[in-house]
C-alpha cells in the first residue's frame, strides 16, 4: 500500500492525524501490516506511506538577489504569490529556476536575461502576463528548457529564440499568445518539443525541416496552412503531432504512413478533405488517432481501407473518426481493431449499416459513442462482452429490435444513452445488473413494456430520462411509488409519456434530486408539498391537468411560468407565475379533437368555441428571463461548421441550421438562426425579434432558448438566434408533401389539422388581446407555423413584427422599401402596407 497525501500541515492540528486514523478503521485485512504503526505515539509525518509536504506561503524577497553563488532555485508547488523580483537578475551562476505552481502575478523581468548560465526556467501555472522579454533570447545563451504553460501572457513568440541553439523543449500552451509563428525557429536544429497549444496565434504555419522534432503540438489557434507531403523528410522521428482546432486543409499526405514512431495524430477540427491514406496504421505504433475533419470521406466504393490498416495498431487506445463525409456500410474490420481500444467515436456520419456483431471483441473499450448516424438493425448481443464498458451511447441512429439481455454483463457501465432509435419490445430486467449505473436514457423510442423492478435498484442512478417514451404496460400508468428507492437520483425526466394520476408524495424522499421534468402528461391533483423541501434547482410541470395552489417554498419561490404553465386550474399568489390568485379557479379548457368523421361544419363551430374557452384564462406580463449564454465556437462546433448537412432552411435574412450541444450526459438539439449581416436590414430584424421574443412566453409560440451577438473566427460580427428544435418541420411541409420525404410521413388528420388551427389562431389572439403591449406579428404563413412533436404548432419568426405602444405603433424595424408591403404576398393582411 502507498499513500500520498500533499496537504499544508499545521503541527498544532489534529485534524490530519484523525483524518488517517479513521481512514485505517475503516480498512479490514490488513495481512501486510503496512498500517500497524499508524499510532498517536509518533508524529504521523513519519507513518509508513504518508508523505507531508509542507506548503511555505509570502512573497519573494529582492533580498533572494543576494544570493550570488546561487546555482539552483526549486520553489515549484508553493502558495508564493506578488511579482518575481527583478533582483533575481544578478544570480550570475544559476542554471536552474523552477517557480511552476504558485501564484506569482507580475511580468517577466527583463533583468532575468542577465542570468546568463541558465539551463532551465520553469515558470509554468503561475498568474504571470505580459510578453516574454526579447532579452531572453538574446542573452540567455545556454537555455535547454524553457516552460510557461498555463499563464496569461500575451504579445508574440519573440523571434529572438531562435538565438536559443541548445534549446530542446519550448513550452508556451495555454496562454494568449498572438500572432504568426516565427519561421526563425526552425534554426534550431535540437528542438524536440514544441508546444504552442491554446493560444491566439495564426497564419501559416511554417514547413520546419527538424530531424529532431518528437512532439510537435500547436492545436487550438487559428493557424492555416497544410501538412507538407514530405512530412517524413522534415520531422523523421516525431512521436506527437496536434494540429486540432486550427484551419488547416489540403489531404492528409500518405508520408504520415512512413513514420514509424508517431504515436498521437491529432487532426480534428479542420478543413482537411479527400481520403485518408488506406496504410495510415501501416507502421503499427499509433495509440492516439482523432481526424474528426468534417471533409474526410469514405464511401462503399472508396475510403474505409484506412480502418483494416489500423488492425495493425496493436497499441491503438484512442480512435474518433466523428463529424466526417462518410457514407456507406460500416466495415466490419472495425470488429478486428485492437483489444487494447477503449476508446471508439463515431458520430454525426452518414454511415449505414449495421454494427458488426463480433464488436464484442473489442474487450478493452471502455467508452462506445455511436450516435447521430444512419446504423440500423439490432444492438449486437456480443456488446456484453465488453466487460470494461463503462459509457455506451447508441443514441440518435435507426436502431432497431429488442435490447438485448447482455447489457446485464456491462457490470463497470456508468452511462447508457440509446434514446432516439427505433428500439421496440420490452426493457429487459438485465439493464438493472450494472450496479454502477448513473445516467440511463431510453427515451424517444418504441418500448412497450412496464420498467423492470430492477431499475428502482439502482442506488447509484443519479439520471433517468425516459422522455416521449409510449408505455404501455397498467403499470407505467402513473409515477412508479418504488423510484423512491434510487436514494441517489439527481436528475428524473419523465416528459411526454401517458402518465395520470398523482404525482407521488415518494418522490420527496429521494433527498439528492435536484432536476424534475414531469411534462406533457395527464397527471392530475395537486402539486405534493413535500417537493419544496427538495434542493431542487430545476422544475417543470406543465401542460397536465394539476389543480390547486402552487406550493410557495423552495424550489417554487424560483421557477417562472414556463414550469407550470397548461395546467388550468392551477392558482397561486406568486405574480411572476402568472396563473389566477386562490382561491379563484381558472375556467376549464377542453382541447380534444373531433373524430376525423366530422364534417366541415362541425370545425367551423368548434373553433371558435374552443377560442372562447381559452380566452376566459387570465393572461398577465411576463418578466423578462435570464437566458444562457452561448459562444460562437459553440454554434459552430454544433453545426459542423455550418455545414449544409446541418441545413434547415433559407430565409431573407437569413439560415436555419440543426444544432447540437454535446454536454457530458447527454445532447440537446436546437435550431439555430444565423442572420446574413451582409443583407440590408437583417441587423434590425435580429433586434427585432430578440425585442419581441423576449416579451412572450405562449405554448403556441415556439420558445427562444438564447441568443449570439459576438464575432466570429474571422473577426466579423456574428448574431444568431437559439430556438428549440420542432421535430416535425413547418406546416407548409405538411400541406406540400415532397417525393424526397420520409415514406412513413402521412397526410394530416382532421383532428390534427382542427388542433393546428386552434393553435395558430391562440396565438395571435395571445399576441393581441394578452401581451403587454401588443404585438402584431405580420408574416403570418404555413412557413412560418412549425410543428412539435406531438403535432401542435408554434408560431415563429418575428422578424418584421410590430410592437404596438398605446395608440401609436412603434415599427422595429423599416421595411425594404418605404412603400413596400410587411408581410408575404398571398398571406399579407389585405390593405397593410407602410407607405
Amino acid at each position: 500500500m502507498s499513500l500520498l497525501l500533499p496537504f499544508l500541515l499545521n503541527i498544532h492540528d489534529g485534524g490530519d492525524e484523525a483524518a488517517l486514523l479513521d481512514f485505517k478503521a475503516g480498512i479490514t485485512g490488513d495481512d501486510s501490516g503496512a498500517l500497524a504503526a499508524w499510532n498517536s505515539s509518533t508524529s504521523f509525518c513519519s507513518w509508513k506511506g504518508v508523505t507531508c509536504i509542507r506548503v511555505r506561503v509570502g512573497t519573494l524577497s529582492p533580498a533572494i538577489g543576494n544570493l550570488t553563488f546561487l546555482i539552483s532555485l526549486n520553489l515549484s508547488y508553493n502558495w508564493f504569490h506578488g511579482e518575481i523580483p527583478p533582483s533575481i537578475g544578478q544570480l550570475r551562476r544559476l542554471q536552474a529556476l523552477d517557480m511552476r505552481d504558485n501564484s506569482l502575478s507580475g511580468t517577466i523581468p527583463a533583468n532575468l536575461s542577465f542570468c546568463t548560465s541558465m539551463t532551465y526556467l520553469h515558470l509554468g501555472s503561475n498568474q504571470l502576463h505580459g510578453c516574454i522579454p526579447p532579452e531572453l533570447g538574446n542573452m540567455m545563451m545556454r537555455l535547454q528548457k524553457i516552460e510557461l504553460h498555463n499563464n496569461s501572457f500575451t504579445g508574440p513568440i519573440p523571434s529572438s529564440l531562435a538565438n536559443l541553439s541548445s534549446l530542446y523543449f519550448l513550452g508556451l500552451s495555454l496562454n494568449n499568445f498572438e500572432g504568426p509563428i516565427p519561421p526563425q525557429l526552425g534554426k534550431i536544429r535540437g528542438l524536440e518539443v514544441f508546444d504552442v497549444f491554446q493560444n491566439s496565434l495564426y497564419g501559416v504555419l511554417p514547413h520546419y525541416n527538424l530531424s529532431s522534432m518528437k512532439h510537435f503540438m500547436v492545436g487550438m489557434n487559428m493557424l492555416a496552412g497544410s501538412i507538407p507531403p514530405d512530412i517524413g523528410e522534415r520531422f523523421p522521428d516525431i512521436h506527437t503531432l496536434t494540429l486540432s482546432y486550427n484551419m488547416f486543409s489540403g489531404v492528409i499526405p500518405s508520408a504520415l504512413c512512413n513514420l514509424s514512431n508517431l504515436t498521437t495524430l491529432a487532426l480534428d477540427e479542420n478543413r482537411f478533405s479527400g481520403y485518408i491514406p488506406p496504410t495510415l496504421g501501416r507502421s503499427g505504433a499509433l495509440r492516439i488517432l482523432d481526424l474528426s475533419c468534417k471533409k474526410l470521406e469514405a464511401n462503399n466504393t472508396k475510403g474505409w481501407d484506412f480502418v483494416s490498416s489500423l488492425t495493425n495498431c496493436r497499441q491503438l487506445q484512442y480512435l474518433v473518426l466523428s463529424n466526417n463525409s462518410f457514407s456507406g456500410q460500416l466495415p466490419n474490420s472495425v470488429a478486428n481493431l485492437s483489444a487494447t481500444l477503449q476508446v471508439l467515436y463515431l458520430t454525426d456520419l452518414g454511415i449505414s449499416g449495421t454494427i458488426p456483431s463480433d464488436l464484442g471483441n473489442i474487450s478493452g473499450l471502455k467508452k462506445l459513442v455511436l450516435v447521430n448516424t444512419s446504423l440500423s438493425g439490432e444492438i449486437p448481443e456480443s456488446i456484453g462482452k465488453l466487460a470494461n464498458l463503462i459509457d455506451l451511447f447508441l443514441f440518435s441512429s435507426s436502431l432497431s429490435g429488442m435490447i438485448p439481455t447482455s447489457v446485464g454483463n456491462l457490470t463497470q457501465l456508468n452511462r447508457l444513452d440509446a434514446s432516439y432509435n427505433n428500439l421496440e419490445g420490452p426493457i429487459p430486467a438485465s439493464i438493472g445488473r450494472p450496479n454502477k449505473v448513473y445516467f440511463l436514457s431510453l427515451c424517444n423510442n418504441h418500448l412497450n413494456s412496464s420498467i423492470p423492478k430492477e431499475i428502482f435498484e439502482l442506488t447509484s442512478l443519479r439520471t433517468w430520462t425516459c422522455q416521449a417514451i409510449p408505455f404501455l404496460d397498467p403499470f407505467l400508468q402513473n409515477v412508479p411509488e418504488n423510484i423512491k428507492n434510487i436514494k441517489g437520483l439527481r436528475i428524473l425526466n419523465l416528459t411526454m409519456n401517458k402518465l395520470s394520476g398523482w404525482i407521488p408524495n415518494a418522490l420527496g424522499s429521494i433527498n439528492n434530486l435536484q432536476e424534475l421534468y414531469l411534462a406533457h402528461n395527464n397527471l392530475s391533483g395537486t402539486i405534493p408539498t413535500v417537493l419544496q423541501n427538495l434542493e431542487l434547482y430545476k422544475l417543470d410541470v406543465s401542460f397536465n391537468n394539476l389543480q390547486g395552489e402552487v406550493p410557495e417554498e423552495g424550489i417554487f419561490k424560483n421557477i417562472t411560468y414556463s414550469s407550470v404553465v397548461g395546467n388550468k386550474d392551477l392558482c397561486s399568489r406568486m405574480p411572476q407565475l402568472h396563473l389566477v390568485p386562490c382561491p379563484i379557479s381558472s375556467m376549464k379548457m377542453m382541447r380534444k379533437g373531433p373524430d376525423d368523421s366530422g364534417s366541415a361544419l362541425a370545425l367551423m363551430w368548434m373553433i371558435p368555441k374552443k377560442l372562447k374557452q381559452k380566452q376566459k384564462g387570465r393572461f398577465l406580463p411576463l418578466e423578462v428571463e435570464k437566458y444562457q449564454k452561448v459562444s460562437y465556437f459553440e454554434l459552430s462546433k454544433g453545426t459542423d461548421g455550418f455545414s449544409e448537412t446541418n441545413l434547415l432552411g433559407r430565409g431573407s435574412y437569413g439560415t436555419v441550421y440543426k444544432c447540437t450541444f454535446h454536454s457530458e450526459d447527454t445532447s440537446t438539439i436546437t435550431a439555430v438562426k444565423v442572420f446574413n449581416l451582409q443583407v440590408s436590414g437583417s441587423s434590425r430584424t435580429f433586434l427585432a425579434e430578440c425585442e419581441a421574443l423576449r416579451r412572450v412566453r405562449h405554448r403556441c409560440l415556439v420558445k427562444i432558448v438564447t441568443s449570439c451577438s459576438t464575432i466570429d473566427h474571422q473577426g466579423q460580427n456574428f448574431k444568431a438566434l437559439i430556438f428549440e428544435f420542432m421535430w416535425n418541420d413547418s406546416l407548409y411541409d405538411w400541406l406540400h408533401l415532397k417525393s424526397t420525404m420520409p415514406a412513413p410521413r402521412k397526410v394530416l388528420t382532421l383532428a390534427q389539422r382542427l388542433n393546428i388551427a386552434v393553435d395558430i389562431l391562440d396565438a395571435p389572439d395571445y399576441l393581441h388581446n394578452h401581451c403587454q403591449p401588443p404585438i402584431i406579428h405580420c408574416d403570418l404563413k404555413p412557413e412560418n407555423i412549425l410543428l412539435t412533436v406531438d403535432m401542435s404548432a408554434q408560431v415563429g419568426d418575428f422578424g418584421i413584427s410590430r410592437i404596438l405602444s398605446g395608440n401609436t405603433c412603434k415599427t422595429l424595424i423599416d421595411s425594404i422599401s418605404s412603400v413596400g408591403i410587411r408581410g408575404s404576398i398571398g398571406y399579407v393582411a389585405p390593405g397593410n402596407n407602410d407607405s
